[in-house]
C-alpha cells in the first residue's frame, strides 16, 4: 500500500479531533479530576492544533490578520480570566500568538537571507524563551517552539509532509522531558498527523477553533459552576 493512501485525514478532520481532545482534556481538568484518562487523551490536542498552526502561516496571504484574530482572541481571553479568576495564566492562544510570530520571522529570514533578518529571527526566539522566564504561559517555552518545528522545512509540498511530522516530534520530546508526567502520550498523535492529506477538507472552518474554544470554555465552567 502506497504511504499516500494512507492519508485520509483532511485538516478539517484534524481539527475536529483536536477540538474532541481539548474538550475532554478541560472536562477532566474541571469535571472528572480523578479520570486521568481524560487528561491522557487530551494531551493529543495540542500536538494537532500546533502543526495547523504551522499549515496555517505556510498558507495564510494576510500575515498581519493571521496574527491579529489569534491574538486578539487571546487577549479578550485573559481580560475574562483576569476578572473571572484574577489569573494571569497566559492561555494557548497567546502561547500560539508567539508561535506565529516566530514563524514569521523564520519565514522572513528564508525569502531574504540577511544578516538583518537573521538577527531578527533570533531575536524572536529569545523573547520568547524571556518571556516564559517573566510570565506563566500554557506549555511553557517548548510549547511556543512545537509550530516552529513544524514549520521549518524550506521547500512545501506533499512528500514534505513526514519531515514536518518528524520535526513536530522532536519538538513533543522536547516539551515532554520538560514537562513531564502524562505529556509523553502526546507522541501519540504523530500517526493522526502524518495521516494529513494536505487538503482543507469540505466545508469552510476557518473560523472554527476561534469560535469553539471560548464556547466550550464557558459551557464547561457554567457546568462547573451548577455542580458546585
Amino acid at each position: 500500500m502506497s504511504h499516500r493512501s494512507c492519508r485520509i485525514l483532511s485538516g478539517n478532520a484534524l481539527k475536529i479531533l483536536a477540538a474532541i481532545f481539548m474538550t475532554l482534556d478541560h472536562m477532566g481538568l474541571m469535571l472528572f479530576p480523578n479520570q486521568i484518562l481524560f487528561r491522557i487523551l487530551g494531551r493529543l490536542a495540542l500536538p494537532i492544533f500546533a502543526y495547523m498552526i504551522a499549515e496555517g502561516c505556510k498558507y495564510t496571504r494576510n500575515r498581519g490578520k493571521y496574527f491579529g484574530m489569534v491574538f486578539g482572541l487571546g487577549a479578550v481571553c485573559q481580560v475574562v480570566y483576569w476578572f473571572v479568576d484574577r489569573s494571569l495564566y497566559f492561555s494557548i492562544l497567546i502561547t500560539f500568538s508567539l508561535s506565529i510570530l516566530t514563524i514569521f520571522a523564520m519565514q522572513n529570514w528564508k525569502e531574504q537571507r540577511s544578516l538583518p533578518s537573521s538577527l531578527v529571527f533570533a531575536a524572536s526566539i529569545a523573547a520568547v524563551f524571556v518571556l516564559n522566564r517573566l510570565f506563566i504561559i500554557d506549555y511553557g517555552f517548548w510549547g511556543c517552539m512545537l509550530p516552529v518545528f513544524a514549520a521549518i522545512p524550506h521547500k512545501t509540498g506533499y512528500d514534505r509532509h513526514p519531515v514536518n511530522v518528524i520535526l513536530l516530534g522532536v519538538g513533543l520530546m522536547l516539551l515532554a522531558l520538560d514537562l513531564r508526567g502524562i505529556q509523553f502520550y502526546s507522541l501519540l498523535s504523530l500517526p493522526l498527523l502524518l495521516a494529513y492529506s494536505g487538503k482543507r477538507g469540505k466545508g469552510n472552518m476557518k473560523y472554527f477553533f476561534y469560535i469553539f474554544y471560548p464556547v466550550h470554555l464557558v459551557i464547561l465552567q457554567g457546568i462547573t459552576m451548577l455542580l458546585h
